[in-house]
């Protein structure tokens, strides 16, 4: 039988690694152990434990841009190739983003659609570093320095990475953000953090201790609910498994995530595990999170790669601002970033878990139909 390969559904996670999360246990110690060693490797002077990224990014921007340098409202430069995760943290704290376009090789801003969009309502940038290609961050810098911006780097894709100049990913920003949800560097199911790393912040509220039931629950189960997923996929019930886990509560879409900086954050167990990653980050950040192609007639392509047994069709991002279902909501600017669009109507990106030999056919397939970066 052809085995199958998955994009999502926790296939990243090792059988040892879905065991961890169903018994694993945790303590108060293990929080404050994973906010210790941010501080310490990210030269923290402040960190906050959230539920998960869009929260990182709320209290980034609330405690940091509103109340320690008081701007009431303003601009936040983002990315026009992203999720609404990102979109989401930004007008939770009663902040506007506004996109700003990529080029084809990193997917990530360059300078020229920066200055395209840099108002004198502009009060940060956040840098993405799209599935860890390394934007040129010594441009960013000095950008944000003309400017008088805040640099926010978000390593939901990029722990552990390092820029050309040799520096690493959340050792630049005034404020890193990190995501420890479905498919990031750093993978617990949820959860995420906020480093400020300017000396002369005030002190900020920190979160209660604790994490809905519910939430811990299903984080608890989702690298199981993953393996099952991809073995009924042999028999073509995974669909079928998966709507009915929708509908029950015991899975819930990403997408669909709150922001609260305030009420909960990460549990224990994922503290630990969290952690145990951070430390072996380097080698995680050794290959970028996922490699993209773009192609020519991407619906052929998928199609080809499932009778393969690849099925690399729940790719980010099928939309500049992804999911499909948010994205009316975004208002995103088509007009002003051609490239994020064009980008989200033929990329096709596969994920780095899997070894070189499991992914030959895959890469083999999708070159067949490259279209021109």
């Amino acid at each position: 039988m052809k085995k199958h390969y998955f994009l999502g559904t926790a296939a990243d996670f090792s059988k040892n690694e879905r065991i961890r999360m169903r018994k694993g246990r945790g303590n108060k110690e293990d929080l404050k152990d994973l906010h210790d060693f941010l501080c310490q490797e990210y030269g923290g002077k402040q960190v906050l434990i959230t539920r998960n990224g869009r929260s990182a990014i709320a209290a980034g921007l609330t405690y940091y841009l509103k109340e320690f340098l008081g701007f009431a409202s303003g601009e936040v430069i983002i990315n026009g190739y992203t999720c609404y995760a990102v979109v989401q943290g930004i007008e939770a704290a009663g902040f506007k983003p506004v996109y700003a376009d990529i080029n084809k090789n990193d997917l990530n801003f360059t300078l020229e659609t920066l200055e395209k969009v840099v108002t004198k309502n502009t009060r940060a940038v956040i840098v993405q570093n799209t599935f860890g290609n390394m934007i040129d961050i010594e441009m960013v810098e000095k950008f944000c320095k003309e400017h008088k911006l805040v640099l926010i780097e978000d390593l939901a894709h990029s722990t552990g990475r390092f820029y050309a100049d040799g520096r690493e990913a959340g050792t630049v920003g005034d404020i890193v953000v990190f995501s420890f949800g479905k498919e990031k560097s750093i993978d617990v199911i949820n959860g995420g953090a906020v480093v400020f790393r300017d000396p002369k912040m005030t002190p900020v509220l920190k979160p209660e201790d604790r994490t809905p039931s519910d939430e811990e629950f299903r984080a608890r189960i989702y690298p199981t609910v993953g393996m099952i997923y991809r073995a009924l996929s042999y028999v073509k019930l995974n669909s079928l498994f998966m709507r009915l886990l929708l509908k029950i509560g015991w899975v819930k879409k990403s997408a669909d995530a709150e922001v609260d900086f305030i009420n909960s954050t990460l549990s224990d167990f994922q503290a630990k595990m969290a952690l145990s990653k951070l430390k072996d980050r380097h080698e995680i950040g050794e290959k970028p999170l996922r490699e993209f192609y773009l192609v020519r007639y991407r619906d052929e392509v998928l199609k080809k790669l499932r009778k393969a047994g690849y099925y690399f069709d729940a790719f980010w991002y099928e939309r500049p601002v992804s999911p499909e279902r948010y994205y009316k909501k975004v208002h995103f600017p088509e007009d002003k970033c051609p490239v994020a669009v064009e980008v989200s109507q033929k990329i096709v990106n596969i994920p780095t878990y899997y070894s070189k030999k499991a992914l030959e056919k895959a890469h083999k397939i999708v070159k067949e139909y490259l279209d021109e970066k």
